[in-house]
């Protein structure tokens, strides 16, 4: 698949004449303007004919029910509609850092005419356009039986022969750690009693592997290490990209259980670590725009005193608000950092300025914290409308188990005293309703879930029960099946055991994006009593363009391959019957006839907006990269400066052509997902049950505190 070359005037008219409508236009225009006029003719005379197509296409009717009634060709007219409408508009381009203008139709007419030639992107995205809205293409059904087909190509990390593979990755890496501490080159704590024969000594590591500080002390900093603990298996290339990136100074912080997971040797080829890969290895993109990399979200820069790009007012910059009813808190503790640095961390231009490290030393909680958490803390309980914290980082549960409790404490006497103001002074502000830990150890690090951890779960359910704090909320990250392994689905069943419920965040990376690959996680994730909340579309820009997989096919995985394990039912009853996710999913899904359970939201996490899925395609660049004109999720509570925000404009990184290209290297068929190009618009799909809040007795205030509309006195 060539995507460097150029598409003609001969190809393109010869391809024209097997569409009628299409070919009696451009017969019919003697100039762009006229084939401009004469396209939207053809649309409004559809539109004519489609009254519910009209009405979307003006955005009179919008939502999910609004979304689900268009056809195929609907798609198509409303996105030439769009591209009419936006035909000469200019727009900012992240990924370039430069403003383009978007004139795709105008590129078309100029190669008719022999004053141009397409580039094979665009010409791609065009054909299909307009097949599609003149009813000349339908797309393939898709039945359970491709779906089954997709998933059994992806192994888990339960499978025998996955395990077995692992065992031998770990046995090289403890054999090649024992060298390290024999040569001294270890934490004292780690050091050797002379007398230990070798056998002795690998045995003493196989102890240490068990603990989550062995393996925290023992990850790997730098290339050489990298490439040693996994037995100079990397090919030259990987190689190559990841001694550029340590030259460049980007952190490269991977534990050793972590790295076990990877295939070694010939094993590589198959295929079957690339998720995990992709999250460990950096790419070229990476390392040419780190030094150049913007924060993708608005509200990471915020000046305290100031409205943040949703409007709202922030004691500190430990405090992130996007919705009126959550709030991130972001302890000053270890829980700053993570088990492991992935490669599309959407805080990758914080290691670019130093203002993120892993040196775990040296953030330890200062004394002056514990003052500054009960501010913070304060913030939520003077606040009207919040009800749900999310502990997260960094990772929650990179805290020391004695932090993580005194935090926790905390929260539930903030909790108390707000109920206790609400009584006392008869106000009716939202209270706290739900608490959740963000957290990928469970992933990368399982032996973190220890005793003590658990202990302290076990306590903090039961008091927040009594308190009235009805969910008690693990999110964690699973973003492969691969990663599902015996030891993390028994942090898991550990986690499930303390009365927490566990859902999950993936990222839709372009490895995860393959036909099966995502309901396959799903599956696997239902089996061990974790249930899907968002899967993820890859945000920023050209940094993360290798790992980027289109908005259309996010939406296509949508509509073809989760649809199956979709349900309407509120799955609240998971959680209340039994602290045993596990069988009771297991059970519903056989009594439903389901292959998963498909509850997790496809999004993208959007500046100033929030998460949302709900976009039109407007234009395209002339490489062929699509410009989405997002809006908020419809399906929740937002800040009212939402409605006033304008456009949300995301020039895409890379066509779809490039995205297809990357899938045939990576082992894929592009002709499975030939369909991709029809998905060129979406909505956010409604929430399940089982994620809204619990109701109050009372009417929560309307009145907004630490809030104001930016640019106001």
């Amino acid at each position: 698949m060539d995507i460097t070359k150029m598409s003609t005037h001969k190809e393109i008219s010869s391809w024209v004449t097997t569409l009628p409508y299409l070919s009696d236009i451009v017969s019919q225009a003697d100039s762009y303007t006229e084939f401009k006029m004469l396209l939207q003719d053809y649309v409004d005379t559809y539109f004519s004919s489609n009254p519910h197509a009209l009405s979307y296409s003006r955005y009179h009717t919008v939502g999910y029910a609004a979304f689900q009634n268009l056809s195929w060709q609907d798609y198509g007219c409303i996105t030439l509609y769009h591209l009419l409408e936006n035909e000469g508009e200019s727009f900012f381009d992240g990924n370039y850092r430069e403003t383009i203008t978007s004139t795709p139709l105008k590129c078309f007419w100029d190669t008719l005419e022999k004053k141009n030639k397409l580039s094979r992107a665009l010409w791609q995205e065009l054909r299909h356009l307009f097949e599609q809205a003149g009813g000349h293409n339908s797309p393939d059904t898709v039945g359970r039986d491709h779906l089954h087909e997709w998933m059994d190509r992806h192994p888990t990390g339960l499978d025998d022969h996955i395990i077995a593979r692992r065992r031998e990755n770990k046995a090289r890496i403890i054999a090649a750690i024992t060298d390290e501490i024999e040569r001294g080159e270890c934490p004292q704590k780690y050091a050797f009693d002379p007398s230990l024969s070798r056998q002795e000594r690998i045995a003493q590591v196989e102890q240490w592997w068990k603990t989550s500080a062995f393996h925290l002390a023992f990850a790997v900093r730098d290339t050489a290490r990298l490439f040693s603990l996994l037995g100079n298996s990397l090919d030259t290339k990987t190689a190559r990209i990841m001694r550029e990136a340590e030259e460049r100074g980007i952190p490269i912080f991977v534990n050793p259980y972590y790295l076990s997971l990877l295939n070694c040797g010939n094993q590589q080829d198959l295929g079957d670590d690339l998720a995990i890969r992709q999250y460990i290895f950096y790419s070229e993109n990476l390392n040419e725009e780190f030094g150049h990399i913007r924060a993708w979200e608005k509200e990471d820069s915020v000046e305290i005193g100031k409205p943040n790009a949703a409007g709202w007012l922030l004691p500190s910059h430990n405090i992130h608000r996007r919705y009126p009813e959550v709030a991130i808190l972001i302890p000053e503790t270890i829980g700053r950092a993570c088990g492991g640095l992935c490669s599309s961390c959407q805080r990758m231009y914080g290691f670019q300025s130093g203002d993120l490290n892993f040196d775990l030393s040296k953030l330890a909680p200062k004394q002056s914290w514990k003052d500054k958490l009960e501010c913070l803390l304060n913030y939520y309980e003077e606040d009207s409308q919040l009800r749900d914290i999310l502990i997260t980082g960094g990772d929650a549960l990179m805290s020391k188990n004695r932090t993580l409790r005194y935090i926790l404490t905390r929260v539930l006497e903030m909790a108390q005293r707000k109920k206790e103001k609400n009584a006392a002074l008869k106000r009716n502000f939202a209270e706290i309703s739900r608490i959740r830990l963000g957290t990928r150890l469970p992933v990368y690090l399982p032996q973190r879930v220890d005793t003590e951890l658990c202990d302290t779960l076990r306590w903090f359910k039961t008091e927040a029960t009594a308190l009235g704090i009805d969910q008690c909320v693990i999110q964690t990250h699973f973003e492969s099946a691969m990663e599902i392994t015996p030891e993390a689905e028994q942090a898991v069943q550990n986690l499930s055991e303390t009365g927490w419920y566990i859902t999950n965040q993936q990222v839709f990376t372009a490895a995860a994006s393959r036909r099966g690959h995502t309901a396959k996680l799903r599956k696997t994730l239902n089996e061990c009593g974790v249930i899907p909340y968002y899967t993820f579309s890859v945000k920023g820009f050209f940094e993360n363009k290798e790992n980027f997989a289109t908005n259309a096919r996010i939406v296509q995985e949508k509509m073809e391959e989760k649809s199956f394990g979709y349900t309407k039912d509120d799955l609240s009853f998971l959680v209340t019957r039994t602290t045993n996710m596990a069988e009771e999913a297991q059970a519903y899904m056989k009594q439903k006839d389901l292959p998963f359970i498909a509850v997790d939201r496809s999004v993208l996490n959007l500046p100033g907006v929030g998460k949302s899925l709900t976009f039109r395609t407007v234009g395209f660049t002339d490489d062929g990269r699509r410009i989405l004109d997002f809006d908020h999720d419809h399906n929740r509570v937002h800040s009212p400066i939402t409605e006033n925000m304008g456009r949300v404009i995301i020039v895409e990184s890379k066509s779809l052509l490039e995205y297809l290209q990357e899938l045939e290297t990576m082992g894929e068929d592009p002709h499975e997902y030939k369909d991709i190009f029809g998905y060129r618009l979406c909505e956010t799909e409604p929430r399940n049950p089982f994620y809204e809040y619990p109701t109050y007795t009372y009417s929560v205030s309307d009145h907004l505190t630490n809030f104001k509309m930016p640019g106001e006195n």
